[in-house]
């Protein structure tokens, strides 16, 4: 479309346009313009709040789940809430957020934390339903206590949902950065995107995209692995 002049180049910059501006942006020295050079920058600024909204969601939401997938009285509790707050859009969220936490790096991980939390809240949940009670009253008839059932047989057979969450958790934590990053923050790629619209750089735009998909691709892979690596239940997902 670029090369037939079906999309001007305002709307649609040419692939080596782009190239061009990344080249420039990971690997240009900083004097040159105002965006070379800045990647690990922005990077490093954009991980952090993502692992650390990604982070408060896991420690709150798979506790949550596993306890809501198992006990009714939990499930009453907390579905009902939690079934109606998934539905309010994120960006519904953002003024509230600034009210609290103001203008920074706090906004953007309570954003990413609130968005992250429900696939892995509610994939928890269906993991802990769906194990077999049968499991767990073997386990206790051969003496294995609730706590070390939790963790030796509850959790293992839940393995499978519980890593879907986690791999939908971190996605969607990326999603959401340019939306927490919308809060005025200095650095990160979603605070690039804002910047390049503001100035009407279609080809950083284009590029901020693309590495965010790139590296929210390379983390879904790393966590897989990770997991994999550190739980025998996990390698036995083929």
């Amino acid at each position: 479309m670029c090369e037939t002049g079906l999309a001007p180049a305002y709307l649609l910059p040419h692939p080596k346009d782009v190239l061009a501006t990344a080249s420039s942006y990971l690997f240009g020295d900083s004097a040159d313009t105002a965006y070379a050079g800045r990647f690990f920058e922005d990077f490093t600024a954009s991980a952090t709040r993502v692992l650390l909204g990604f982070g408060l969601a896991v420690i709150a939401g798979i506790p949550l789940g596993v306890l809501s997938g198992r006990l009714a009285l939990v499930n009453r509790l907390l579905s009902t809430t939690i079934n109606a707050l998934r539905a309010v859009p994120g960006i519904s969220w953002l003024p509230l957020a600034m009210v609290w936490f103001g203008i920074g790096i706090k906004t953007t991980v309570f954003l990413v934390a609130l968005a992250a939390f429900f696939p892995v809240y509610l994939n928890a949940e269906a993991g802990a339903r769906q194990v077999n009670p049968t499991l767990l009253q073997a386990g206790a008839m051969m003496g294995v206590r609730r706590l070390r059932g939790t963790f030796a047989i509850l959790l293992p057979a839940a393995m499978p949902n519980i890593i879907t969450g986690l791999r939908l958790g971190m996605g969607i934590s990326w999603a959401y950065l340019v939306l927490g990053e919308l809060t005025g923050v200095p650095n990160g790629l979603g605070a690039l995107i804002m910047d390049a619209r503001m100035l009407g750089r279609i080809d950083i735009i284009v590029m901020g995209i693309i590495l965010i998909a790139l590296i929210g691709r390379l983390c879904d892979v790393g966590l897989y692995l990770m997991l994999r690596l550190s739980f025998k239940s996990a390698r036995r997902i083929p």
